[in-house]
């Protein structure tokens, strides 16, 4: 007996959202393997230096068997966010003077007037550069890791050793002011800490008045031992202004006065006997940013910052004979200012030896030598050893202090060396190791001749002697450099090696995942295509192989880091290419279609929106001389673009009103549904427009409504939502939909899905969000009607994939249009702070077409994701593979498991 048409009708429903289960799950595991060989994490050592450490007793080492003695009291490190290397440095640098320099005078004026005690230094970051990822590689020693890029929304406590656990350990006390991302990370390190929320990016001067309000009341004081000053101001001008921008100038002008206030202070408390007489200065950055002020990547602009360090008291002349003197050049007032280079890996190894403190243990850095020289207190001429030399000068005696100092720097990054390799799963290869470990024993055992050379008082030419003198410490400083230098590029190459066997069968998970959804597909034409269409299959054959062509030209860009660049116009070109074959197919069978044309008229409107970049301009509420549009300012005047600019997102937002609820008036035909659904739309759209206009002037003096629209008014619009999606999910369980047609109750759900979702796209994607938006209905209703034609048409059942090809395209160049880039500094983090007919043969129609979409749609972001990971699989190696191909990367897995989980849902929502 054969089972009820009902179970038979169910099984069937229930057949295709099951099929894409299991794509979600194939994917996921493909993804998976291959995310675990390609973006591998360095393994973390939970082993911490001590004081009791000490290196090997013997004649090797004899001379550093103890970390090295304090050479400052105090030090004062101001964290200057996002500080590119040009705010501090002179213009006279650069091949170009831009309005953005020489606004931090007071640092160029002791770097040209007090050479012996104040120096400005390129400070490089390796990548990525964002914020978290460089205060915990400046305080443990070590380098980034690309995975750890997601932590910087939500920072966990370090665990791994670093200088902020062996000051607290050591009986410093530590105050920090600022960036609560200190706290996130150091939660049990700090005596005092005054912390300020720093997520907020259109937030210019919370943590930066909280930062004035205690910094110089501090230095007053006497109750720490470092002071931490972290300011936001110039990093959150950059993201929401840009460089090139009157707040960022503002910015840097307001902190010049500030540093100007702590310099003065320092200096008049550094006399002797005074609480700063042997004090250090360091005002840094974290990391650069790009001219948009984005920060993530590794472009020169974002990893190269600076560092300026200033002793109150002057070191001896012989400090110049330490100091770089080969980048020097003369500032906008004549006068010579010398800059230096240095690794940010060097910075935690180099506090370390300043402070007195034992290394972090996985610091791989070096201890600088100009920085480390900037100190008065490394020319105290005192040693580590018992054997001093008290007939050197100088700078023989700093020379020796500093080859002490590296003796134990060495020894240190040897001893984390040999845990590492012994305890980490991926180690270095044995060549390289044995290479380290032999340029380790060379240096070590020249130390002790080198000691009794310069201590020798052996009968001999007293020339000769001094000769030798000048010689062999330098030599010895070089062994030892070169060992550190030496294993900092290994680590920098081990720590990106790749797992090839797990990418390779991720890989081909992903190609046979491919291969299946193309097999299902087809299968389900067939199943689609009832015999009397079977001739009239040609045509849909030939749209199938350029549908193909163009998926296949886009994922065969990925190979070229232009092309990812260039992502959002490619894919803007090939939906243009599929405009003009359309019309162009139109036209030769003489049924010329209107909304080809406005297609192409979109299309060619969304290719100059995303050449201008309309969402990285339209949050600032004025026209800057660096705005893309202002050639057409010119014309009509600042002041009318000012106020178009306000007026505009308004406007458009009325019209995306006025559309969503016509099309509910059509789409909803219960009563209930219909006025609830249209409500709150209205409610939504009106927060949305209140919002904004507590943005502006409008309410500046009105600090209540300002409140309220700045904080409730995207509260509201978010809980309507939710509750949309709820009511429209106990609809779609609960409501008795067999007196309703098929594609009726599918429009139905359809309607109330996009009311739920679109006012919170919108209020997230700020005021260029219902422009976009207008640009995303049109395109959509020139698809869907297009679509509908070439059924008619053709006559047949089957889902037109250039149509499905279309919505692809359409969504990549959206994705660019509202300011989005394949980058983590292409974020836009200021969204974070803004809801019939029973007859079965045609219901199978409706669902199979729809399931067919699904099943192309899929298969298109298959294939991008899968070129994709061929892509970075071929260039790992590449320079650009951190930068460019690794965050792609991420965004294409990321958004194809997403669109796998909505393909989900949908067919469940749907079916």
């Amino acid at each position: 007996m054969s089972p009820p048409a009902s179970h038979r009708r169910r099984s069937r429903l229930l057949r295709w959202p099951l099929v894409f289960v299991a794509i979600l799950a194939f994917h996921s595991l493909a993804v998976y393997l291959f995310t675990r060989g390609f973006l591998l994490t360095r393994t973390e050592l939970d082993l911490h230096s001590s004081r009791d450490d000490h290196p090997p007793q013997g004649d090797v080492s004899a001379a550093c068997t103890s970390w090295p003695p304090p050479a400052v009291d105090r030090l004062v490190i101001v964290v200057l966010d996002a500080l590119r290397f040009d705010f501090v440095a002179p213009s006279t640098f650069f091949p170009e003077k831009h309005p953005w320099m020489d606004k931090l005078q007071v640092l160029q004026k002791l770097a040209a007037n007090e050479k012996t005690s104040a120096r400005i230094f390129k400070a490089l970051a390796d990548p990525p550069t964002t914020s978290l990822q460089r205060l915990k590689a400046l305080t443990t020693g070590g380098l980034p890791t690309f995975i750890d890029v997601g932590n910087s929304f939500g920072a966990p406590a370090i665990v791994e050793d670093n200088i902020m656990h062996q000051l607290v350990k050591n009986g410093k006390r530590v105050v920090m002011m600022g960036d609560d991302t200190w706290i996130q990370l150091y939660p049990e390190h700090f005596n005092k800490s005054f912390p300020y929320p720093s997520f907020n990016v259109k937030d210019l001067d919370t943590v930066d008045n909280g930062v004035i309000e205690h910094l110089l009341p501090s230095l007053h004081n006497n109750d720490w031992d470092v002071l931490i000053a972290h300011f936001l101001g110039v990093d959150h001008a950059g993201h929401i202004f840009g460089v090139d921008s009157t707040p960022m100038i503002q910015k840097l002008e307001q902190y010049n006065k500030i540093l100007e206030g702590v310099i003065d202070t320092l200096r008049s408390l550094s006399k002797p006997g005074g609480t700063h007489e042997n004090t250090l200065l360091l005002v840094m950055g974290d990391h650069g940013q790009t001219l948009n002020g984005d920060h993530g990547g590794g472009t020169a602009e974002e990893v190269e910052t600076s560092l300026f360090a200033w002793s109150p008291k002057t070191p001896p002349d012989a400090v110049l004979s330490v100091l770089d003197h080969s980048s020097c050049n003369v500032d906008q007032h004549g006068e010579e200012v010398c800059i230096s280079t240095m690794h940010q890996l060097d910075f935690a190894a180099t506090i370390s030896a300043l402070l007195g403190i034992p290394f972090p243990f996985g610091s791989i850095g070096r201890v600088n030598p100009e920085l480390y020289a900037l100190s008065t207190g490394t020319w105290v001429n005192q040693t580590m050893g018992t054997d001093a030399c008290t007939s050197q000068n100088d700078l023989e005696a700093w020379m020796r202090r500093y080859a002490e100092v590296l003796c134990v720097n060495c020894w240190q990054v040897k001893r984390y060396i040999d845990q590492y390799s012994a305890t980490s799963v991926i180690g270095f290869p044995s060549e390289d190791l044995q290479h380290i470990t032999n340029l380790y024993s060379r240096a070590q055992a020249n130390w002790s001749a080198s000691l009794r050379f310069t201590c020798s008082s052996e009968t001999g030419s007293q020339d000769k002697l001094e000769e030798g003198k000048r010689s062999v410490l330098p030599q010895q400083i070089d062994a030892y450099t070169d060992f550190l230098k030496t294993f900092a590029k290994l680590a920098r190459s081990a720590w990106t090696e790749f797992d090839l066997w797990s990418m390779g069968i991720g890989l081909l998970l992903m190609i046979l995942s491919v291969i299946i959804q193309a097999y299902t597909l087809v299968k389900l034409n067939t199943i689609c295509q009832p015999s009397d269409q079977k001739s009239a299959s040609s045509s849909i054959i030939g749209k199938l192989v350029f549908a193909f062509a163009l998926v296949a030209i886009r994922a065969a860009s990925f190979l070229s880091n232009s092309y990812i660049l260039a992502e959002g116009r490619v894919a803007n070109f090939l939906l243009a290419t599929s405009c003009i074959t359309s019309m162009w197919h139109s036209m030769v069978k003489g049924k010329f279609s209107i909304e080809n044309f406005v297609f192409l008229f979109l299309n060619i409107f969304t290719r100059f929106g995303i050449d201008i970049g309309m969402s990285k301009q339209s949050p600032a509420p004025a026209i800057t001389k660096d705005h893309s549009v202002n050639a057409i300012c010119k014309i009509f005047g600042v002041s009318s673009c000012n106020i178009l600019l306000e007026i505009f997102p308004s406007i458009s937002l009325a019209f995306v009103a006025y559309i969503i609820l016509k099309f509910l008036s059509h789409a909803i035909c219960q009563r209930f549904l219909k006025y609830f659904v249209s409500c709150g739309t209205m409610v939504s759209y009106v927060s949305i427009a209140f919002h904004w206009a507590s943005e502006t002037t409008l309410f500046s003096h009105a600090g209540i409504v300002q409140g309220f629209g700045r904080s409730l008014a995207p509260r509201f619009v978010y809980a309507i939502g939710g509750l949309s999606l709820a009511i429209s999910a106990l609809y779609r369980i609960f409501s008795p939909s067999d007196h309703l047609k098929m594609n009726k109750r599918i429009t139905i759900l359809a309607a109330v899905m996009i009311c739920s979702w679109s006012p919170t796209i919108l209020v997230l994607l700020g005021k260029q969000g219902p422009f976009v938006a207008l640009i995303c209905m049109t395109g959509a209703w020139c698809i869907i009607k297009l679509q509908q034609k070439c059924r008619r048409d053709s006559g047949l059942s089957v889902a037109d994939p250039v149509s499905v090809i279309q919505w692809s395209f359409l969504a990549v160049c959206l994705f660019y249009l509202t300011g989005h880039w394949c980058t983590f500094d292409g974020l836009r983090y200021g969204a974070a702070f803004i809801g019939t007919s029973k007859d079965d043969r045609l219901k199978n129609v409706i669902l199979n077409n729809i399931t067919q979409v699904f099943l192309m749609y899929g298969l298109v972001i298959a294939i991008t994701a899968t070129m994709t990971i061929i892509c970075v699989t071929i260039q790992r190696r590449h320079l650009m593979v951190w930068g460019l191909f690794a965050p792609k990367y991420v965004f294409d897995v990321i958004g194809l498991l997403l669109t796998d989980l909505l393909i989900c849902l949908a067919s469940f929502y749907y079916s």
